[in-house]
């Protein structure tokens, strides 16, 4: 095994992250990979990078049924779970239908479904405007008979946080994305841990 990489942990925190355009010289080029490329890739993030311990690997996959999420539930394997995260509207929702297909085939259990970008509350009203509709996440969740883990709402504090590299914990406890986060963290852990 070549040289190990080490996960990047953001100051003060325990979560540790690994993406490939970390590793590009320049961050305005393309990736144009077919499928074998992909593999090696997920491959090296899961057996190269020095993670240290851990209490658990989240692997962010693109949406739909392809080599990634494929090559990334055979490679961890058994005790592997997926969690699903749509946005309201309903072509979005039509794409998950399909993960939850994927994921039954495969025999990859399902945690639950996540409704992301679902409204966005209003920072002078508190009023939550639906700008992509409501209700797509847990539609599909009762259709699939899976659980609905929450809603995830628009949030300008999480947005910031993604774009300046730091975690939203810490920084906006009172938002209500940080408050949604939380409350789906602790369903998943109370799953994981049944």
């Amino acid at each position: 095994m070549g040289k190990r990489l080490s996960g990047i942990f953001p100051a003060g925190t325990n979560l540790g992250i690994v993406s490939i355009g970390m590793l590009m010289a320049d961050h305005a080029d393309a990736i144009v990979w077919r499928g074998p490329m992909k593999t090696k890739a997920i491959q090296q993030f899961v057996d190269e990078v020095d993670w240290g311990e851990l209490d658990y690997l989240v692997v962010d996959c693109p949406p739909g049924t392809g080599d990634e999420p494929l090559s990334v539930a055979q490679m961890l394997g058994s005790g592997s779970h997926a969690i699903l995260v749509t946005t309201p509207q309903q072509v979005a929702v039509a794409d998950v239908r399909r993960s939850i297909s994927f994921c039954k085939v495969i025999q990859l259990p399902i945690i639950g479904v996540i409704e992301n970008m679902s409204g966005l509350v209003c920072p002078h009203c508190a009023k939550t405007l639906s700008l992509f509709g409501s209700g797509g996440g847990e539609q599909l969740a009762k259709e699939g008979d899976i659980p609905f883990l929450g809603r995830i709402p628009i949030d300008p504090d999480l947005m910031q946080s993604g774009d300046n590299g730091t975690p939203l914990i810490g920084q906006a406890i009172d938002s209500p994305a940080f408050k949604a986060i939380q409350t789906i963290i602790a369903t998943i852990q109370s799953s994981l841990s049944s």
